[in-house]
């Protein structure tokens, strides 16, 4: 076979040996024999065929390997189409070699090969509000398996033949997300694009996705963002999610009430928040967080943030506001002297706390019930000796998990046993060595074996199926009670705690016997 380049010249030459049937040979050497011309044996002979191959030398044709990289072996993490879905995020890649499809074993990753591509792609997307639209492919057929919506859309009685279709409510980078898992089977959640996400997951019914979208706002679902995540829980009609958001809200609400999110709440959901009875905040806190609420609210009203504008835009939810529950120091410093209330609201308020005969107020006047701490006690019983338990700021220190999220609030601790006696003690609370919470403060015990209570300033969430340290310091002339006969496993109510040594307690406190034998918490 002679190989040749475009313009002629000789690049390769092949020989082949040919080998022939055994009768040809045979008759090939008799004829040789008899003394025929070589024209007549060759005659008889098979007839040899030349062919010609155009190579072209100058630049390379890309085949689909040069494309779609090979999937890496099994012990790889990053496959040849995650890969390529990497590109295509942001990229609308066209398939020009022929055989891209014999690269890739199954359906799904020929299928994912679609995802953001315009090979082959019957309909366009322009995705995002004005001035931030993004042009996206689709392929009428896979997005109708993978939605209800884009079925009726493509395939239903009142469908549409359009080739191109305008989206201004849903952001590219989540109509991307969507059709990633339609296409892909993939879910990629980012905490700044979730809730855009789910709003897309929900307008075309991709319920699978949603639920993911779900579980990720419940997994990083935190003082910050609760009132966020709460009006949007509304929004989408997701109950478990809206049920998660409150018992974040009620157990750390001043932390919930101080964050920016709460600023960004719609007025329903103010109201929602205002008038929750289990709310776990002082009242001045709450008058406080609305303040700062109808501010921001003024802002999006392009209103100035004047004190009438402010009680403007707070309307009826200030009077939601337990104004009369306050101490009277935070309402004599605080909202009396704020400017939002009026000269007879005042009035009213002041007699409210010190006439007998009460006037009538518009305002709420009882006070919230707020959350009752639960108790795990993890002795059977206690004791003391003449000879422990003592301390010299040495460290006492346990180890716990439990298997629902809960807010811890602070310790039980053991008093003194030679009778009354005041201890200095320094709680923190620790997870894989980072401080989640400390705090620094004295409690007076009365002699008996009682447990006292030493609070953190705000309580620490606490996820599930995870070990924290709690620590404690003690600072006192006394000896103390201390816990013996300590249990591995406590149930509390529908809240599981186990126990477990801890490398941080150099005073002798572990799980059979020491201190810290209460963890004080709101489930």
């Amino acid at each position: 076979i002679l190989m040749v380049d475009e313009k002629g010249k000789n690049m390769k030459c092949l020989t082949f040996f040919l080998m022939l049937p055994e009768t040809v040979k045979n008759r090939s050497k008799k004829s040789s024999k008899k003394g025929n011309s070589s024209s007549s044996s060759s005659s008889k002979l098979p007839p040899v065929c030349y062919e010609i191959i155009t190579l072209k030398t100058k630049k390379k044709k890309k085949m689909a390997a040069d494309i779609f990289p090979r999937k890496k072996p099994a012990n790889t993490n990053t496959t040849a189409v995650q890969q390529y879905h990497q590109q295509n995020l942001n990229n609308n890649n066209t398939i020009p070699a022929p055989n891209w499809q014999g690269m890739y074993p199954t359906i799904r990753e020929r299928n994912a090969v679609m995802f953001n591509n315009d090979l082959m792609a019957d309909v366009h997307f322009v995705v995002g509000p004005p001035g931030g639209t993004q042009r996206l492919p689709g392929h009428k057929y896979v997005l109708a398996v993978g939605s209800s919506v884009f079925h009726a859309m493509f395939y239903g009685e009142l469908a549409e033949d359009k080739d191109e279709i305008r989206i201004p409510d849903v952001e590219p980078a989540a109509f991307l997300a969507m059709l990633k898992y339609i296409y892909c089977d993939e879910i990629d959640l980012a905490a700044d694009t979730v809730l855009a996400t789910l709003y897309a997951a929900k307008k075309y019914i991709v319920p699978h996705l949603a639920r993911a979208c779900v579980n990720f706002l419940e997994t990083s679902l935190s003082a910050k963002n609760a009132c966020v995540l709460l009006s949007q829980s509304c929004l989408f009609e997701e109950p478990d999610l809206t049920q998660r958001c409150w018992e974040v809200i009620d157990a750390q609400a001043e932390l919930a009430l101080k964050s920016e999110g709460f600023c960004d709440i719609d007025f329903q959901t103010l109201e929602s928040i205002l008038r929750r009875e289990t709310l776990n905040a002082k009242e001045i806190v709450v008058f406080e967080a609305a303040l700062n609420w109808a501010e921001v609210e003024c802002q999006r009203q392009e209103l100035t943030a004047t004190i009438e504008n402010k009680r403007k835009v707070l309307g009826k939810a200030l009077y939601l506001i337990r104004i009369p529950t306050m101490a009277l120091d935070d309402f004599a410093n605080g909202a009396a002297q704020s400017g939002i209330l009026t000269l007879n609201e005042t009035n009213d308020i002041f007699l409210w706390y010190t006439a007998a005969k009460k006037p009538e107020l518009q305002f709420v006047s009882k006070p919230r019930k707020g959350l009752v701490p639960q108790r795990c006690h993890r002795f059977q019983s206690c004791a003391y000796r003449s000879n422990q338990w003592r301390y010299r700021g040495r460290c006492d220190s346990i180890q716990f998990a439990v298997d629902k999220r809960v807010f811890i609030a602070g310790f039980g601790l053991y008093g003194s046993s030679c009778g009354s006696a005041e201890y200095s003690a320094k709680i923190e609370l620790k997870r894989q060595g980072v401080i989640l919470g400390q705090n620094l403060s004295k409690y007076f015990s009365d002699g008996s074996s009682n447990t006292f209570p030493v609070w953190f300033e705000y309580p620490v969430q606490i996820e599930p199926d995870t070990f924290y340290t709690a620590s404690v310091i003690l600072d006192g002339n006394e000896l103390s009670y201390f816990g013996q006969e300590g249990m591995t496993e406590v149930q509390c109510g529908k809240v599981t705690v186990q126990f477990q040594c801890s490398s941080d307690s150099t005073n002798g406190t572990g799980v059979q016997g020491g201190q810290i034998p209460e963890l004080i918490f709101y489930a």
